[in-house]
């Protein structure tokens, strides 16, 4: 998609069988084929109420940046990275927009929200350009990259970050992914209960979304649905109350409701 055809695909169950399509005025125009591959609109639309949505893709896996953002580093005076600095977080934490995440049983401990932008891989990507990189962005989502801090820091020999993070239905993602945006335009916000935490731009990024593709198509092969949670900034904070509603919201691509239970 070229700049300024924005498209909004998403996936959906409907009836027992999963489908994906993109978001119309009137509802889900549901598309045969692959997503990310030949596909065709096949005349049929469902209304929103008539489906389960589902992430909106399925990843092979989900790299997280840690630490993309100049002002969060100035406020935990932490030094800028030469490179990108980034975990693998595990795909099995992925949840659908508006499930009820749960805390697990066996921990007690702080549990915080990290709104953030996702890219979304549409082709195979292995050493390319930062020039290169757009033809192998799909589009854009939201991500609540959940995390358990203090398992993170349980062990002063090894930060814990895939655990940490790796927990089950720590991933939400979507509701959609939007085509045709350009990513340094759009701003994240995160509202806790009611309350915006966060506010920030992504042109802030201390690496950019073509040379994040870069540099990461340059340590390990991308594949089309591949996620990259671009890293979040100043206002992550603890999830305190037993039921815990959080919208990661970006303009261009919609919002991302969960809740989260102590």
């Amino acid at each position: 998609m070229m700049a300024g055809e924005m498209t909004k695909w998403l996936r959906f169950r409907h009836a027992g069988t999963t489908g994906f399509g993109t978001l119309t005025s009137s509802g889900i125009s549901v598309h045969e084929g692959e997503m990310f591959g030949r596909n065709a609109v096949t005349g049929k639309t469902l209304a929103l109420s008539e489906v389960e949505l589902l992430a909106p893709c399925a990843p092979s896996k989900i790299v997280a940046l840690w630490n993309n953002f100049h002002a969060l580093a100035a406020k935990l005076n932490q030094p800028e990275p030469p490179e990108p600095l980034y975990l693998l977080k595990a795909t099995t934490s992925i949840t659908t927009p508006g499930a009820v995440i749960r805390r697990p049983s066996y921990y007690d401990g702080k549990t915080t929200y990290e709104g953030e932008l996702g890219i979304v891989i549409g082709r195979t990507c292995a050493r390319v350009s930062p020039d290169e990189a757009d033809s192998f962005i799909f589009g854009y989502t939201c991500v609540n990259d959940i995390t358990a801090n203090d398992i993170l820091t349980s062990d002063p020999t090894f930060p814990q970050w895939a655990r940490a993070k790796g927990i089950d239905d720590y991933g939400p993602f979507g509701p959609v992914i939007a085509t045709g945006l350009d990513p340094a335009k759009l701003t994240v916000r995160t509202i806790l209960n009611g309350a915006e935490r966060q506010n920030y731009p992504i042109s802030d990024m201390i690496f950019s979304a073509q040379e994040l593709v870069s540099k990461i198509s340059h340590d390990m092969t991308l594949l089309p649905g591949d996620l990259i949670a671009v890293g979040t900034s100043v206002g992550v904070g603890v999830m305190k109350e037993q039921v815990n509603t959080v919208t990661v919201a970006i303009d261009g691509i919609g919002e991302l409701t969960n809740e989260f239970r102590l």
